[in-house]
């Protein structure tokens, strides 16, 4: 095999790696899976069950989280909660905290 192919080859398979990875980064929580509901997940904050969980006050949502892993501005980003998945920054779970 030439040095040529084995290197198209390998970039091919590194491109394939990468894009796999940045689509499964972008999979939003689904607020119906078991862990997202456990912890009253919700795209929307203002949807939040404050009967089920009356720790929730407005104005807490993903985007001011301490656990919140995106960028302030954004709209999703990535949550250790829900591993290799985003939160919208608008939602909320019972495991917010305020960010320092």
């Amino acid at each position: 095999m030439s040095m040529q192919r084995r290197v198209f080859l390998m970039t091919v398979a590194a491109s394939g790696a990468a894009m796999s990875l940045g689509a499964r980064a972008q999979t939003m929580v689904d607020p119906k899976d078991a862990q997202a509901a456990a912890l009253g997940y919700v795209a929307d904050a203002t949807k939040a069950d404050t009967k089920k969980f009356p720790k929730y006050a407005a104005g807490q949502n993903c985007g001011n989280c301490a656990i919140f892993q995106g960028k302030a501005g954004d709209k999703a980003g990535n949550c250790p909660l829900f591993a290799g998945k985003q939160v919208a920054a608008a939602g909320w779970c019972s495991a917010w905290n305020k960010k320092a």
